[in-house]
């Protein structure tokens, strides 16, 4: 691996780095000044590939990365940050898009946790609300695009309420070879991975793993507690604990909808992110709460009265009137 970048540098004739802002395991992301917009900060994302890999899947990785960071700048969503460029430095290529400022909602879990109290819930599902919103305009893109890193840390809270979901466009090919070449990041986080992204291949993944990965990110908002990983509840499936069992204070609707987000297979899950969203918001139930009864249409008056001691009153009431009126009438 090459060194990283030194503040100072100037990409492209245009990117002065300020400074390392993030690392991972195929480069760093750095903060920079745009010196053709003056005031303009911006992030680039580096990705440099492992050489000891053939040179055929580099290029065939770098191609890629070409085509992907191509889809990538013509998003245009306010829950993401725009990619506004992207470029080869070498054996490394960059991908620049806004640089979000805030905090992120783990710092601010990690707040309330150290406050001994949880985040309100009605907090957590207005921001929940916010994500819904990104993810649904990325699986709607011809090809979907699938987040795959979905949590707390890449959940950008902006000064003015917005929710930027950052870091988003894991992008992997799979090589003849059968060599899983990650080229903007890894294979997601533990804790929010579902089970059929582990191993590294993309042939089991869709957008339902965004939709797991969101309800684990919820559970751990809402409980300040991590939720026990898919590969350890699939072994043991009581280690999830209900979230009402550590923070009483969350609705049951807000537990049976990340609950079901949550299902280990693929297929229990809401079909959608709008779906959850429903059950989650309440505009509809999820399939572990039964849907609520429907009362007949009334078609006489004591169905519409309701029970017997209403219609007593309601014959009593006009019996009154009646002999008021004549008394009146008989003056």
């Amino acid at each position: 691996m090459l060194p990283p970048l030194k503040s100072g540098e100037v990409l492209r004739s245009r990117y002065k780095i300020r400074e390392r802002i993030g690392q991972g395991g195929m480069g760093s992301i750095y903060l920079a000044d745009d010196t053709r917009l003056k005031g303009r900060e911006c992030a680039l994302k580096e990705v440099e590939y492992d050489r000891a890999l053939p040179e055929k899947i580099r290029e065939e990785a770098r191609e890629q990365f070409l085509r992907e960071a191509t889809i990538l700048a013509r998003l245009d969503h306010p829950n993401l940050p725009k990619v506004s460029d992207f470029f080869s430095n070498g054996p490394r290529d960059y991908l620049v898009m806004d640089y979000v400022p805030g905090n992120d909602l783990r710092h601010m879990m990690i707040e309330a946790r150290r406050k001994h109290h949880f985040l309100p819930e009605k907090e957590v599902l207005a921001w929940a609300e916010q994500i819904a919103s990104a993810l649904t305009y990325l699986h709607g893109q011809e090809p979907p695009i699938v987040h795959r890193d979905i949590k707390p840390s890449n959940l950008k809270l902006m000064p003015y309420g917005l929710i930027k979901l950052v870091d988003f466009g894991l992008v992997k090919i799979l090589a003849p070879e059968e060599v899983t070449i990650t080229i903007i990041q890894g294979q997601g986080t533990a804790l929010y991975t579902p089970l059929e992204q582990y191993g590294g291949s993309d042939v089991h993944t869709d957008i339902r793993s965004d939709i797991y990965a969101f309800g684990a990110t919820l559970y751990h908002l809402l409980t300040n507690e991590s939720p026990a990983d898919a590969r350890k509840r699939f072994l043991s499936p009581e280690s999830l604990i209900p979230i009402r069992e550590i923070n009483p204070h969350v609705s049951q609707k807000t537990e049976k909808a990340i609950q079901w987000a949550m299902s280990l297979h693929p297929d229990e899950r809401p079909p959608s992110v709008d779906e959850f969203r429903k059950a989650l918001l309440g505009f509809s139930e999820s399939p572990s709460s039964p849907l609520p009864s429907r009362r007949p249409r009334p078609e006489t008056v004591s169905d519409y009265l309701g029970n017997p001691t209403e219609t007593t009153l309601a014959w009593s009431a006009a019996v009154l009137l009646l002999v008021s009126l004549l008394a009146t009438l008989a003056r």
